[in-house]
């Protein structure tokens, strides 16, 4: 592994270089920013080998890209796209967004945004229940949406005119957008053909899934541990079998993440997190500032105050089993089957059973408190009645929303599980128990605030705790 070698001087860089290319997967000229695609090809010798090695990782990198291609191990709901201004992408976005990829790979070097749009609808027309009419507002803004997308990763670059504008009215308003090729075919680089499958496990890659991680090698289960240490928020031991447990319990191997990432590891009985104070792996940031974020700690303050008072003992619950193929189905149903190139298509075990297998038998999953949906909405009631003139103006009026967002947020960052009924509380929200707060006040002389300030006051009490923020 390279990052043993490198000079102290210089591990830093070679260590940011690698966090920035495991949180973005794709890096161009100006995304994320016009320093990273440099840094990247410093570092691309030592990183294409050290990636591949530890995390069974390719990395492409050309003059004006640098592409990662990950092995998911599983199915992921919780990196959704976002547009520019932090909505979730729906399904017509991300519909529109392929769209046009497919549409851009097949246009010159130019092109105009309703030129985009004509052929992105003339696609729509070969796909049921979806369409892009230009003359209906909420159409042109998801298109321009996805557009904005493609353009903050560098496929496309704005030479003229005004997106917004066209959004607004296409017949005075028009963009031009300058196509970078390269960045356009480095976005879509799916591990097989689409239509040669016939269930969404087909993307997963050669080491994950079904009888193949059963026949594992020592070397290829160590790079799945690895894998989730820098993919996901917190790795529970529970939810891995014996062999990847004991990897797990191995300093040897957290260390080798800790090298290349410069992130360091939190180890606990329960599992193991990397605490990323840089803020350039994580994708949320937490303890972080806005107002979601703030609630979201405070809430998870008073839920650590309540399962640890021991005069008061909360109830305790399993947790359920829920495996990936609960998504797999939901999304297989979705796949229009008149697209699916039949003579070739790969048939794929879904569920992966194998009824003569002779794996020791796990271990029966511990028991986790249970905290009622009432009880958390009271406690959001009350916080917003206690720092309510904190919240961010849509968050004031909109407690149950406010609540709905919380919980999501919570349960991405793995502190929560939503169930049935309420919330199953997972290990790691102990570390956020304790939670200081201060608030913010104007003084009465104090007529004017400034802009930074007033985004002070809109993100919640200025809540603070020991210690990083976990990715």
């Amino acid at each position: 592994m390279h990052a043993r070698s490198i000079d102290s001087l210089a591990l830093d860089s070679y260590q940011r270089a690698a966090r920035v290319m495991l949180a973005n997967h794709l890096v161009t000229r100006t995304y994320p920013d016009r320093i990273a695609l440099p840094l990247i090809r410093r570092w691309a010798t030592e990183l294409r080998e050290d990636l591949a090695e530890l995390f069974g990782y390719r990395l492409e990198v050309t003059e004006t890209t640098a592409r990662l291609f990950p092995v998911l191990d599983r199915l992921d709901a919780g990196r959704p796209a976002r547009t520019t201004g932090e909505r979730l992408f729906d399904r017509r976005r991300y519909a529109y967004l392929a769209l046009s990829l497919a549409a851009l790979g097949r246009a010159g070097d130019q092109i105009t945004l309703s030129e985009l749009a004509n052929q992105v609808a003339a696609y729509t027309e070969r796909v049921d229940g979806l369409e892009l009419a230009p003359d209906r507002a909420a159409d042109r803004d998801a298109f321009v949406d996805a557009v904005g997308w493609l353009a903050a990763r560098g496929a496309v670059t704005l030479a003229d005119g005004d997106a917004g504008g066209w959004a607004t009215d296409p017949e005075a308003g028009e963009a031009l957008y300058d196509i970078d090729r390269a960045v356009v075919f480095a976005l879509f680089r799916p591990p097989r053909a689409l239509q040669h499958l016939q269930s969404v496990t087909g993307l997963l890659g050669e080491e994950a899934g079904g009888s193949e991680m059963r026949s594992a090698t020592a070397a290829s289960a160590a790079r799945k541990v690895r894998r989730a240490l820098v993919e996901q928020p917190v790795v529970y031991a529970d939810e891995l079998d014996l062999t990847e447990r004991a990897l797990l319990g191995q300093e040897k191997l957290v260390t080798e993440v800790e090298q290349v990432t410069g992130l360091r590891a939190e180890r606990r009985a329960e599992g193991v997190a990397l605490i990323d104070s840089s803020g350039r792996l994580s994708d949320v940031r937490f303890p972080g500032t806005g107002t979601l974020a703030q609630v979201a700690l405070l809430l998870a303050g008073e839920i650590a105050d309540l399962v640890l008072d021991l005069d008061n003992p909360v109830e305790r619950r399993l947790r359920p089993e829920r495996p990936f193929t609960d998504l797999a189905e939901q999304l297989d149903s979705a796949i229009p089957t008149t697209t699916v190139f039949a003579p070739l298509a790969d048939a794929v075990d879904i569920f992966g059973f194998d009824e003569e297998s002779n794996e020791p038998e796990e271990p029966e999953i511990p028991d986790y408190p249970f905290v009622e949906s009432s009880w958390i909405r009271d406690t959001v009631q009350m916080l917003s009645a206690r720092y309510g003139n904190t919240f961010a103006a849509q968050w004031q009026a909109d407690v149950p929303g406010l609540m709905a967002e919380v919980v999501s947020l919570l349960e991405r960052l793995r502190l929560v599980e939503l169930v049935d009924g309420g919330l199953l509380i997972l290990p790691v929200l102990a570390r956020y128990r304790g939670a200081i707060v201060t608030i913010r006040t104007r003084a009465e002389t104090e007529l004017f605030i400034s802009a930074t300030q007033v985004g002070e006051q809109e993100s919640a009490a200025s809540s603070t705790e020991k210690g990083s923020g976990n990715r």
